[in-house]
């Protein structure tokens, strides 16, 4: 089973923002195209009042799949509100104005919709999932959610409990303490060390007055990002969507920039703790979504994960899960990661790998045949129209724009050994690692790649 500590890989945490569509709802009868020119044709954009909104159309499907994203993630947060914003979210769908929480609960329950949130480092998003019949009824619903959250008293106690119950969960879990060493030692000083799903100490005094101020000063039209994916007609979207937010402020947002990551030199930091095994993520610097490197270490971390399980697994049973992956964020990294008894011979054996992709180049055969296995994943991974909205949401809010999504295909096929080989060089250095476990079985020589 892949680990679930890697900062981008975490499925509870950060996860893609597929998480945060809570229904994932096969389109039937329908096989994925792989024909992207004619993937892209399907997709169209407008501007509502200075909301940019996305739609793709898949014809045929009987469900739609919809999410309002709000820029910035982690940037909008500091460490006095860290959690805020997936507080606020996640009160908001309780209940609105026009549908609080029994009211809404039974709509959605007799029309099999759900409308859901979820916070990453990047964006946050208000999510629909719902049936092509059902639509402007569950829309109604969303967006009345969206723009008039009642945040009552009732309904913000309900969430903070269950925010606290998740935080409090996540003490007595070593991959979850690796991963906020990570947040403190890697992202320091910069926005990124502030976890969206906030601290005990910060979800406990926010208030239900700090929520309705945060959801004021969120309602701009230019911090917002609108996806739709379904079977339904762009004109009448863009109708039903002017009804709902042509109105809203404007705002003039722009985002804050993206502050660089220090990997100048390796560094090991370790926390002590009496554990079976030692937990270990060892990071490094990665080009962004949007970065015309991306494709090439894309492929390279496959073949590193792969040649890193081979190794460490099957050979020499050293663990059970090691594994290598890529982020897919604005502030991105790579890592290896491996929980084990003999963390030294692990990390010494994932080294030398890295070292193999930087002066054996792979034969065209390996590269085609990693390629081929990871477009193969990726087409499965983007059958349902949640799948769908996501993907077009994380390029146009990471990667540079939504038509990258249909380039990155394209570049992954066209990736060479040598562009494996030179990637490797550029990123896979000075990596920094972290340890959860017994700092006396640690060799720092062969952690400091010394």
């Amino acid at each position: 089973m892949q680990s679930s500590i890697t900062r981008f890989g975490h499925f509870a945490r950060i996860t893609s923002i597929l998480a945060l569509f809570l229904v994932q709802q096969v389109v039937f009868g329908q096989v994925p195209n792989t024909n992207v020119s004619g993937q892209a044709d399907l997709v169209s954009e407008f501007t509502v009042n200075g909301l940019k909104v996305i739609v793709k159309r898949r014809p045929g499907s009987a469900t739609v799949a919809g999410g309002l994203f709000i820029r910035g993630g982690a940037r909008n947060l500091t460490a006095q509100n860290a959690g805020i914003e997936n507080f606020m979210l996640s009160a908001a769908t309780e209940g609105s104005e026009k549908y609080p929480r029994a009211t809404m609960r039974r709509e959605l329950a007799r029309m099999a919709s759900q409308v859901s949130s979820g916070s990453n480092y990047d964006f946050s998003a208000l999510a629909l999932a719902t049936t092509r019949e059902n639509f402007e009824a569950s829309w109604a619903i969303f967006s009345d959610v969206a723009l008039n959250p009642s945040f009552a008293a009732k309904d913000v106690e309900l969430t903070r409990e269950r925010l606290l119950t998740q935080l409090r969960g996540q003490e007595d879990d070593p991959d979850a303490q690796l991963q906020e060493m990570v947040d403190k030692t890697i992202f320091a000083k910069t926005p990124f060390e502030n976890d969206p799903n906030g601290t005990i100490e910060t979800i406990t005094r926010i208030t239900a007055a700090d929520l309705r101020a945060y959801h004021k000063k969120l309602l701009e039209s230019s911090r917002l990002v609108l996806v739709i994916v379904g079977d339904l007609d762009t004109e009448q979207i863009k109708k039903t969507v002017t009804a709902s937010f042509g109105k809203i402020p404007v705002g003039t947002y722009k985002e804050p920039s993206v502050p660089p990551l220090d990997f100048s030199k390796p560094t090991l930091d370790i926390t002590t703790r009496s554990l079976p095994t030692n937990y270990v993520n060892g990071i490094f610097d990665a080009p962004s979504l949007g970065n015309p490197d991306y494709p090439a270490m894309r492929v390279a971390i496959s073949v590193l994960g792969t040649q890193v399980f081979e190794e460490v697994r099957v050979k020499r049973n050293l663990s059970y899960a090691p594994n290598a992956t890529l982020g897919s964020t604005a502030a991105n990294t790579g890592a290896i990661y491996v929980t084990a008894v003999d963390a030294n011979q692990s990390i010494s054996i994932m080294l030398d790998e890295i070292n193999n992709l930087k002066k054996e180049p792979l034969t065209e055969r390996a590269i085609s045949g990693v390629t081929g296995l990871f477009l193969t994943t990726y087409f499965i991974g983007q059958e349902t129209n949640a799948a769908q909205a996501s993907e077009l949401a994380k390029y146009e809010l990471v990667g540079g724009g939504w038509r990258n999504a249909y380039k990155f295909l394209d570049a992954v096929r066209k990736v060479t050994p040598s562009d494996v080989q030179r990637v490797s060089k550029k990123y896979m250095t000075n990596l920094r690692f972290i340890v959860v476990g017994n700092p006396d079985s640690i060799d720092k020589n062969i952690f400091l790649q010394k």
